[in-house]
C-alpha cells in the first residue's frame, strides 16, 4: 500500500535557538504545558526504547508520570520485558510526539529505580482497579488465555475486599536521568529545526542538527 497521500507539511511554528530555556527541563515543561493546553490526547505518553542482552532494540508506550530537574519517572513491573531489558544495560531513550504541535522530544540518559516511598506513594493513588491488575498480571509472560487473568483478578478480590491493596514488591518506578536532549518542530519542505542539549564539563549545551 502506497503512503504518499499521508504526507503533509508542516506549517505551525519554528524554533530557534535564541527563543528556548537554557535548561532543557524547563523547556520540556514548557511544550509539555503546551501539548496539554492544545488537548493533545495522552500527552504524557512516550515510547520507551531499551535493549535486549543480545543487543537488539525494542520500544513500547508508557505513560510519564512526574518530570523534575532529577530525572522522569514511569512505572511498571520490575519483571516485564523493559524490566528484564534494564535490568541488564540500565539506560534507555524516551520520545514524545505531539501531532497537533508538529513536534517531537528525545531524551537519552541512564535508568535508576525509584525509592519503595515514591513508588508506594503512586501505587497508593492508582484507581483500585489498576493497583489490582498490577497484582495480577505477569506481565510480559506468556499465559493461557483472558479467562486466566479473570480468574487471578477475582481471587485478589477476595483476598482485598476493600480498597486497601498492597503494592507488590516486583512492582515499582524508574527514573531516567536525562544525559541529552533534542527537541524537534517540523518545519517546510522537511526542513525541520531540531535543537540538541548535551552535557559537557557539567553543563547543559546547545548545539542545532541539520534535520
Amino acid at each position: 500500500m502506497s503512503t504518499v497521500d499521508l504526507r503533509r507539511d508542516y506549517t505551525l511554528h519554528g524554533l530557534n535557538e535564541a527563543d528556548v530555556k537554557a535548561d532543557p527541563v524547563e523547556q520540556f515543561g514548557i511544550w509539555f504545558e503546551q501539548a496539554l493546553a492544545a488537548n493533545v490526547p495522552d500527552a504524557n505518553a512516550m515510547a520507551l526504547a531499551t535493549t535486549k542482552p543480545d543487543g537488539r532494540p525494542a520500544a513500547r508506550i508508557v505513560l510519564l508520570k512526574h518530570f523534575d530537574v532529577n530525572g522522569f519517572l514511569f512505572f511498571t513491573n520490575y519483571h516485564s520485558r523493559k524490566g528484564r531489558d534494564l535490568a541488564k544495560n540500565p539506560a534507555a531513550a524516551l520520545l514524545f510526539f505531539w501531532p497537533q504541535l508538529e513536534r517531537q522530544v528525545r531524551i537519552e540518559g541512564a535508568v535508576t529505580f525509584t525509592t519503595a516511598a515514591e513508588s508506594d506513594s503512586y501505587f497508593r493513588g492508582r484507581p483500585l482497579e489498576s493497583r489490582l491488575g498490577a497484582c495480577v498480571s505477569p506481565q510480559s509472560e506468556v499465559i493461557a488465555g483472558r479467562d486466566e487473568l479473570e480468574r487471578r483478578l477475582a481471587e485478589f478480590r477476595a483476598r482485598y475486599p476493600g480498597d486497601e491493596v498492597p503494592r507488590p514488591s516486583h512492582w515499582g518506578g524508574y527514573r531516567l536521568t536525562p544525559e541529552a536532549f533534542e527537541f524537534w518542530q517540523g518545519r517546510p519542505g522537511r526542513l525541520h529545526d531540531r535543537l540538541e542539549y548535551y552535557r559537557a564539563d557539567g553543563a547543559w549545551r546547545l548545539r542545532r542538527l541539520a534535520p
